[in-house]
């Protein structure tokens, strides 16, 4: 780990920081320097080692505050935020139950009210609720169904500003059987309301089966499980299709494999995610993340760039502590909540940079050396995160949750791994987001209430330098692309390497997420790409290839299908990154 040192940050990192993370005075002027936020997280979270006993905590102090100012990790955006002051709410998303009556349909826009203003992001399944036309016994009236409820839960976050810092966002999941499937699936549709939630359809493995059948579907009433009609299931699946096509909404969840994969099934079944879709979790669970930036881990090495495996090792070994830390650290906005988190300690740690990896190493994006490297990479922050969760245990205690559990061995958490999008922590560090392809190397971000932030990638001006290309000129050239594969300014070799989000074919996109979805115990969140003319068809195919890739969930996107984007080509007013709130440079911060 390096030293303190000074913090080398760009003027974008610092924008983002003065304008949503340095703590304000009453008067609302900045009272804090970055480096003193990241010494006041460091201090609040290694604090807990002085309750344990087992680790000095100064030491992990300086260990924490040198991995975040050399931005080798960073955590999610509650935690830099909140640590060390009086909120001290330092998760990011959270799971609420919604139950089938008035009283706990209310109870859970209460509890979402609570949890966006202390800085959360929200997920909620609404396939419980009985559909529209039901009859409600207690007044002999008819149930208005899942989506007027939903408006509600919209509504009142509109009203609710995150903790004074970041917009109230939600996931909505409603399972394909549910009888009002179809009507959700439009319900994003221009001239409809729900701007502040995601929409994804939880779809079966039976449902998959009847599509690749071409049969049909059954749908039926939550409350009784009766039958209430059939479906042809070709036909909806391209209606759920069409309908991303066209708006960037609804993106899909396998509720099955995520159910599969649930490390506690005895508390319950996974219904629905947290905003972004990287983390499944059970009613009233949360999950705080953080992020290894993959492009500090690269060192020259006698063949060229190379990854520095120990460094990797180390950070991983520090992350989990870190990670682990914060669940005792952070102050829980309901009982149930709390309940919850620290039974099972569910820690969401990924990576970040992995674009500006691949550029570094030669390595083309989507290609079999860039999965071989995923693989490579993700299989050892497994392994090492792992064993670093198994050493705190032996100290501290596993997970409560753990009898009962499909965990095999005593650790300290029942999930460890989880890919967020970064948006706003990738600035801040200065790298790549998430696991995206980069959405272009000459950009302007919409983020900060509208302002905007323009960016060039530091490694394509490093390649314009080598090839002694004229920078001005060929910025001027690439005003209003996103690509540079039909720039004859740029040399072959660099447009070999130096490829965006639409020179990737999205079937390549889906089997880099199904990649790190191999090594992954909670879920990855990324945006499959698309360009203009992009056919309902790929869709389909990018959907059925994300299924049998055993992925828990695809978002897709094709550009120019949804105006106001937080990424645009130099140049341009509307050249989307991503089709929804949370995905590759989402107004909810990771």
């Amino acid at each position: 780990m390096e030293g303190e040192g000074p913090i080398e940050l760009s003027h974008n990192a610092l924008t983002v920081l003065q304008r949503r993370y340095l703590l304000r005075d009453p008067q609302g002027r900045t009272m804090e320097t970055p480096e003193g936020m990241f010494r006041r997280v460091a201090k609040c979270i290694a604090g807990v080692d002085r309750d344990y006993r087992d680790r000095d905590a100064q030491a992990e102090e300086e260990e924490f505050y040198a991995a975040m100012t050399s931005l080798a990790f960073l955590p999610n955006s509650p935690t830099l935020m909140n640590a060390g002051t009086q909120m001290q709410q330092l998760a990011a998303c959270f799971v609420l139950p919604v139950e089938d009556s008035i009283e706990a349909i209310f109870d859970a826009v209460k509890w979402a009210a609570v949890v966006h203003q202390s800085g959360g992001g929200t997920g909620f399944s609404f396939s419980r609720l009985r559909p529209s036309g039901d009859r409600v016994v207690s007044t002999g009236g008819v149930a208005s169904g899942p989506l007027s409820f939903m408006r509600v839960f919209d509504v009142a976050t509109e009203a609710v500003r995150q903790g004074g810092k970041r917009r109230g966002a939600s996931m909505g999941v409603l399972r394909v059987d549910h009888p009002d499937i179809v009507s959700f699936i439009h319900a994003k549709d221009p001239g409809e309301e729900l701007a502040n939630f995601n929409l994804s359809v939880a779809i079966t493995d039976d449902f998959m089966d009847a599509v690749r059948e071409v049969g049909e579907f059954t749908l039926r009433d939550p409350r009784t499980d009766q039958e209430r009609t059939r479906l042809d299931a070709k036909a909806l699946f391209t209606e759920i299709c069409s309908t991303a096509w066209a708006y960037g909404d609804p993106g899909v969840i396998f509720i099955d494999e995520m159910n599969r994969r649930n490390p506690t099934p005895q508390l319950g079944t996974i219904e629905s995610t947290n905003p972004c879709g990287e983390v499944p979790l059970l009613p009233f669970e949360a999950c705080n993340l953080g992020s290894i930036n993959l492009a500090k881990m690269v060192r020259p090495g006698a063949n060229g760039p190379e990854l520095d495996l120990d460094r990797l090792d180390a950070v991983v070994d520090m992350a989990v502590r870190f990670l682990d830390n914060v669940i005792d650290a952070g102050h829980y906005p309901l009982p149930q909540i709390e309940a919850m988190v620290r039974g099972n300690r569910k820690v969401g740690l990924g990576v970040m940079g992995f674009a500006d990896v691949l550029i570094m190493m030669d390595i083309r994006y989507g290609t079999r050396d860039c999965l071989e490297l995923i693989d490579k990479v993700m299989a050892r922050i497994d392994r090492k995160s792992k064993q670093a969760s198994q050493v705190i245990a032996e100290s501290r205690g596993a997970f409560p949750n753990l009898e009962g559990s499909s965990v095999k061995e005593a650790r300290r958490n029942a999930t460890l791994l989880s890919i967020a999008p970064t948006g706003t922590i990738s600035i801040i560090a200065g790298c790549s987001s998430g696991i995206e392809p980069h959405y272009a190397f000459h950009m302007e971000r919409h983020v900060l209430e509208g302002e905007e932030l323009r960016e060039t990638d530091p490694h394509f001006l490093q390649a314009l330098a080598r090839h002694r290309l004229d920078v001005g000129q060929v910025l001027s050239a690439m005003t209003g692309h996103t690509s540079v594969q039909d720039l004859d300014l740029i040399p072959d070799d660099m447009k070999r390497i130096f490829v965006s989000a639409h020179d990737v074919h999205p079937l390549d996109q889906v089997r880099v997420q199904a990649a790190f979805q191999e090594h992954v115990d909670n879920a990855v969140s990324k945006t499959i790409n698309l360009r203009a003319d992009a056919s309902i068809t790929d869709v389909a195919e990018a959907f059925t290839l994300a299924h049998d890739l055993k992925c828990k969930g695809i978002t897709v996107y094709r550009e120019g299908s949804k105006a106001g984007q937080v990424l645009t080509a130099s140049g341009h007013q509307e050249c989307p990154a991503c089709g929804r709130l949370g995905t590759i440079a989402n107004s909810i911060q990771h």
